[in-house]
């Protein structure tokens, strides 16, 4: 400081040195606690939030990765079901969590779906996210309850085609990918059904198990056990191929004569924006190490799950995939939020 400067002007330069040396050491105060929180994760309970009612897909998937998942953290992992609003209500409540690896997302297909329906969600899919690793990918069933008189998928058409609107059909709500498969289904067979969305598949199956409705394309995973039961029928399966799990029941492209019908349910687990890398790190590590678990493996592929487990610079990029794919379908079947 210069010897003839002002005592005000020198008080004042003081002052101001004073101030940036505090908020110098505030900030490295707070990196070096943040460091500490980092590598000293996870220190307590994780919430995992699933945007689906209990007994669905999500559910089954997060429960199964959060058991094993728990062995190699140290601390319990806590299924959060959060239904509504399509999964956006539970997946904004991920979007808006603390970035500290305390809450994750068992998040779903409709992630992507939501990003080309919605023209007003309240988080950005791509930006609002921290993604950890694609979990699982699924095959849709088409099932109807045993007392329905359809027993292939070219009959049902038919009593659809017979009296347009008269068969219902449920899916886990707004926008799901089991919505989207049922509309795509109808725009390629120009049939007419009503769509009742529900905030779950498990709530689906409940109607679809006492035939309040008569149709459901929803995961295997929950829908299965009940084909096998003998209390639902599966007439078809989404994908090019058919499941493992379920080698008797054909594709919608075989049993419908429609070529290149496709679609899958995925669940992938999300973490807030700006979580650190260290946090996904360990969270990712955890997560694949659960999906190779020969008891999480053995449940999911049994079910029809196919395990993935990929990084998460994969999962960004399969996620940016799966939103160009699903808006276009979208555009072309004319589907609009809330119909």
């Amino acid at each position: 400081m210069h010897e003839n400067a002002p005592i005000g002007k020198q008080t004042s330069r003081k002052a101001k040195m004073k101030h940036t040396s505090r908020f110098t050491l505030w900030v490295a105060a707070c990196a070096c606690a943040s460091a500490h929180a980092a590598d000293s994760y996870p220190a307590r309970s994780i919430r995992m939030i699933v945007p689906f009612s209990a007994g669905g897909a999500a559910d089954i998937i997060g429960r199964l990765m959060g058991a094993k998942m728990t062995e190699t953290l140290g601390q319990s992992i806590v299924i959060d079901t959060r239904p509504g609003g399509g999964t956006v209500l539970g997946s904004e409540i991920v979007a808006r969590a603390a970035p500290d690896g305390y809450t994750v997302g068992m998040l779903a297909t409709t992630l992507a779906v939501n990003a080309g329906l919605l023209t007003k969600a309240p988080y950005d899919a791509l930006k609002d996210f921290s993604p950890i690793t694609l979990a699982v990918d699924t095959p849709l069933i088409i099932v109807v309850p045993a007392s329905l008189p359809a027993k292939t998928l070219p009959e049902l058409i038919a009593m659809a085609k017979a009296k347009p609107n008269s068969l219902t059909y449920g899916s886990s709500g707004q926008g799901t990918s089991g919505h989207l498969a049922n509309e795509m289904l109808s725009y390629r067979t120009g049939i007419k059904m009503l769509h009742i969305p529900y905030k779950g598949a498990g709530q689906a199956l409940i109607d679809l198990l006492g035939a309040q409705i008569q149709m459901v394309c929803t995961s295997t995973l929950p829908a299965l056990p009940h084909v096998r039961s003998g209390q639902l029928r599966g007439l078809a399966v989404t994908t090019a191929a058919r499941t493992r799990a379920a080698p008797d029941i054909p594709t919608v492209a075989e049993a419908a004569s429609l070529p290149g019908f496709r679609a899958s349910t995925w669940y992938a687990l999300f973490a807030p924006a700006r979580t650190p890398a260290s946090v996904i790190n360990t969270l990712h590590r955890s997560a694949v190490q659960a999906l190779k678990s020969s008891a999480v493996v053995e449940q999911l592929v049994g079910q029809g799950g196919d395990p993935i487990g990929n990084t998460p610079d994969e999962l960004r990029q399969f996620l940016q995939t799966e939103i160009d794919v699903w808006t276009k379908v979208i555009r072309q079947a004319g589907i609009k939020p809330n119909n």
